[in-house]
């Protein structure tokens, strides 16, 4: 069991489902108070109700985390209805399967708003907090294997996994001194819905039956199985407890053995 979680705050953006919700109900048995932050509300209700069945507290906040004002309510609506704010964990973010040549202005623009601003304001907005309550915190970012490979029809997506890791590595140095530390974890093939979205776009490019693309890779993994969300968070919450106070600056490959670096 990973040590000093008992009775932290964590502010977990993209909890409604997936990866959040498994990163939530994972931090909430190991004693962590839990603000659950999306944009579908009636999700976000249920997953609440699952995590005080461990018998800690939760809220709800809704907020599109490409706005840092909205990133920063968030914070500051987990910090009060909580009563503190110890662990921020920037894990939303969408995909996009696409040829180079055929992304347009409008669908870069928003991958990147998301993926990499949505990572940059959860990052300044968590400092910022740490720094006014004069106490040391630890941030968390969701990265990829697409954030150490890029990938054909990945491309854009995995500009800004590569993206996110620079962030992690030059927040690490900045805010070392402010005994804050900054993480990433690095997905592989997770079964969420986001891989039925990725599956179907592959098939709608490639002609590829429905199933065949998640097939493959999942065939590509040593491990010999589709990573679950629990396999992220038990990551997560490793890097989120005294066990990694030493750890700062890295985006941590947890892919069952898909990508190698």
């Amino acid at each position: 069991m990973p040590r000093g979680l008992n009775n932290k705050v964590a502010l977990i953006t993209g909890a409604a489902q997936g990866i959040g919700r498994g990163i939530a109900l994972r931090l909430a048995q190991e004693g962590v108070h839990i603000a659950l932050v999306d944009l579908h509300q009636e999700k976000l209700n249920a997953v609440q109700k699952e995590v005080e069945s461990f018998g800690v507290k939760a809220t709800t906040f809704i907020a599109d985390i490409s706005d840092p004002i909205q990133v920063s309510h968030a914070i500051d609506h987990a910090e009060s209805t909580l009563n503190g704010f110890d662990i921020m964990i920037n894990n939303a973010g969408i995909a996009q399967v696409k040829a180079l040549a055929e992304v347009t202005p409008s669908e870069f623009n928003q991958i990147m708003n998301i993926n990499v601003g949505g990572v940059l304001w959860g990052i300044q907005a968590a400092a910022n907090k740490f720094k006014q309550r004069q106490q040391a915190g630890k941030i968390i970012n969701a990265c990829s294997i697409a954030g150490h490979e890029g990938f054909a029809l990945l491309g854009v997506y995995s500009a800004t996994k590569f993206a996110v890791r620079a962030l992690t590595q030059a927040a690490a140095k900045e805010y070392a001194s402010a005994k804050i530390t900054v993480n990433s974890y690095c997905p592989g093939v997770v079964g969420t819905d986001m891989w039925v979205e990725i599956d179907q776009r592959f098939s709608e490019i490639t002609g590829a039956p429905i199933g065949q693309t998640y097939k493959k890779y999942v065939e590509g993994i040593a491990l010999g199985r589709a990573e679950t969300p629990d396999d992220v968070a038990a990551l997560v919450a490793f890097l989120a407890s005294e066990d990694a106070n030493y750890i700062t600056g890295q985006s941590i490959l947890t892919d069952g053995g898909m990508v190698y670096r």
